[in-house]
């Protein structure tokens, strides 16, 4: 009776109209300032034991007449009115105590100074005392009496979602509570998950804490009729640790508040924190800490240049415009042969950038006299080069298009840089030219031999500075064209199967911005002549990623979802390498970035192997085509190919294909 009591009160028109949004300013400084009268009325009333200049009965109105004044002011100076009441309780209390504080002592000033002056004490302490009592305590009732009124009524007229917050530190605490006294909000917290043993069996704003055990989350879950956790994201790094994978296997849905909003203490809007609460992403659970990396050395380098992008309509190349601009880069020329893309980055340039010059080339990088009028036109500085081939299975079926455009693409770009004095060429490598398996990662590896041999070639030939080639490599990017988290997604939201190519396959995991800043990184502080590899945080099992999706989903494996085997596609390994066993790393600056130390080959021998691989592609002869690359890449051995077979043949061929390696030390 009494909760239908309070409903109907609560959907009253007016009531809704109060709390809807906050207390106005002006309407709390009036009950303030009532109040304050209120409480010098009560206090001066019945006199107040102290001295009056003239002793007339109308000194008590005297008297509480300054002292409401100096409240008042001060109140005004000090903005107690200015907070949020129904979020703000502790910064209101802090002020009140502050107001009453300094209130006190001006009037203990004035006291002070009417002895002095004329003998007598114009307050004494104890109607100073009880006038600061009286004042805070029906000021700080007032406060929680809205306080109160608002909860009251969001509770009893909102449908919200119960959810457990997690820890019981001051900044959950917080958010359960603001999230609690949200009128129109989404969630209703209902309990506080404490990671510690600290502060259990206590409650917080009528939020009870409760320990953290995985043994007893199902129970506590269903005890609180709860299926939601809410977390902050400062405690992603806890939910990395194998925290997460607690709730996920219990089927309990996890939530993220991305970021905390500062209140606005002026009262100009109010924050709504279930706004910023989303959907945790698998992205989000990878187990390893984001790599970041702001260098002011790379925008002053950048600032002002004209920079060249192939690939850039890619999910690589296409971040590196973005990062690039964003560091001020005059001209940025964006060159790729993919239309509709290109011209979606075009759009979305102009509109973030306006003041940068944004100009697209639409070409093939194999096509070396397209590429030619690309660097006659604009001259760049800097070159990044992202165009390649990537799709492994596509290119072990299409050896001619991987090496035409994987490496003699990169040999145009490179060539080209060289005639045209660019002063830094990089060049976007990956993990698999490392012992690969599969053509595309022999591609790849075969065009880091060619820009590498050509710098030391320029460097031990000439007097002059040349250009300066530098190799990044690194493993898989999230959300990249081609990655298996989008596919995931979709066979998850078509209700399934997910499939994986082999139970026990790993891969690394690297995120496209800090992929992107971290090749920017390398490239500023590259010498000419390095493979630069990136720490890529511990390999991801790409079972466990499925059952991750599949959980975060909402969904049970093997019941809603099921997971199948593929079996391994051509060319593809279980686990993806940075270095072969021939190569070891030298540290740099960036703890983050490391040098590899790989072998370097004569300048004149890659060159009269790449005639070899040239002509063979011209002739469209695949099998003549992977033989040369296994040539010059020795430690490529196919996998689950077709290609096994050349492997085969050349153990039965005489050693005369060997390539001489160089020192890179010798000028």
């Amino acid at each position: 009776m009494k909760k239908k009591l309070i409903k109907k009160i609560a959907n009253s028109r007016i009531i809704r109209a109060f709390v809807a949004k906050p207390t106005p300013k002006w309407m709390v400084f009036l009950a303030d300032v009532l109040i304050i009268a209120l409480s010098c009325l009560c206090v001066f009333a019945f006199g107040g034991s102290s001295q009056g200049i003239s002793g007339a009965v109308y000194e008590p109105m005297v008297r509480g007449l300054v002292a409401f004044g100096i409240y008042t002011m001060l109140s005004l100076i000090l903005g107690t009115s200015r907070y949020i009441i129904r979020l703000s309780v502790i910064e209101d209390t802090y002020k009140l105590v502050l107001l009453v504080v300094v209130s006190s002592l001006s009037l203990a000033v004035l006291s002070v100074a009417t002895r002095l002056a004329a003998g007598f004490y114009y307050y004494d302490f104890w109607t100073i005392f009880t006038l600061a009592v009286i004042s805070f305590s029906l000021m700080l009732l007032m406060r929680l009496a809205i306080k109160y009124l608002y909860i009251t009524v969001a509770g009893v007229t909102q449908l919200k979602e119960r959810v457990i917050v997690l820890g019981s530190a001051i900044n959950s605490y917080f958010l359960a509570s603001a999230l609690k006294s949200e009128f129109e909000g989404r969630f209703d917290p209902v309990a506080l998950l404490s990671l510690s043993s600290r502060n259990t069996d206590s409650t917080v704003n009528g939020i009870p804490i409760v320990p953290f055990d995985p043994e007893t989350v199902p129970e506590v879950f269903e005890y609180y009729k709860c299926n939601t956790l809410l977390f902050l994201s400062t405690q992603l790094e806890i939910m990395r640790n194998g925290t997460a994978d607690v709730f996920l296997r219990n089927h309990v849905k996890l939530l993220m508040l991305n970021q905390v909003e500062e209140f606005d203490v002026n009262g100009k809007a109010m924050p709504n924190l279930s706004t910023h609460v989303q959907n945790i992403r698998i992205e989000d659970l990878l187990g390893r800490e984001p790599i970041r990396t702001e260098n002011p050395v790379i925008k002053s380098v950048i600032r002002g240049q004209t920079v060249m992008i192939t690939g850039a309509a890619g999910s690589i190349g296409s971040e590196i415009v973005r990062q690039v601009a964003g560091m001020g880069a005059a001209d940025i020329v964006l060159l790729d042969q993919a239309e509709t893309p290109m011209h979606d980055m075009q759009l979305e340039m102009e509109a973030a950038f306006p003041d940068t010059k944004i100009h697209l080339f639409i070409g093939d990088v194999a096509n070396y006299k397209r590429m030619e009028h690309a660097f006659q036109k604009y001259h760049p500085r800097y070159v990044f080069h992202a165009a390649a081939y990537k799709h492994v299975p596509m290119m072990e079926r299409n050896p001619p298009e991987a090496v035409l455009t994987n490496v003699f693409g990169t040999k145009n770009i490179a060539d080209l840089s060289v005639k045209f004095n660019v002063e830094k060429f990089v060049m976007v490598s990956t993990d698999k030219a490392v012992n690969p398996t599969n053509v595309m990662g022999a591609s790849k590896r075969i065009a880091e031999i060619y820009v590498q041999s050509l710098f030391f070639h320029l460097r031990n030939n000439s007097d002059r500075p040349s250009t300066r080639f530098i190799t990044t490599r690194f493993g898989n990017v999230l959300g990249s064209n081609g990655s298996v988290i989008p596919l995931f997604r979709r066979q998850i939201e078509q209700g399934g199967p997910v499939t994986i190519t082999h139970r026990n396959i790993i891969r690394y995991f690297m995120t496209i911005p800090e992929a992107c800043s971290l090749v920017l990184e390398a490239g500023c502080m590259g010498k000419g002549g390095e493979i630069f590899v990136f720490d890529m945080g511990e390999p991801v099992k790409i079972w466990d990623l499925a059952e991750r999706m599949i959980s975060l989903s909402g969904l049970r494996v093997g019941e809603d979802i099921e997971i199948v085997e593929t079996g391994l596609r051509p060319g593809e390994k279980l686990y993806e390498e940075l270095l072969n066993e021939k190569e070891h790393t030298i540290a740099t600056h960036h703890k983050k970035i490391m040098i590899a130390r790989v072998r370097s080959y004569a300048y004149g021998d890659v060159l009269e192997h790449l005639e070899r691989l040239h002509a063979a592609v011209e002739a469209g002869a695949s099998h003549d085509i992977v033989a040369e690359m296994k040539h010059i890449v020795p430690e490529f051995k196919s996998n689950n190919s077709i290609w096994q077979k050349v492997d085969e043949e050349i153990k039965e061929e005489p050693d005369a294909f060997t390539m001489h390696e160089i020192d890179t030390n010798n000028k």
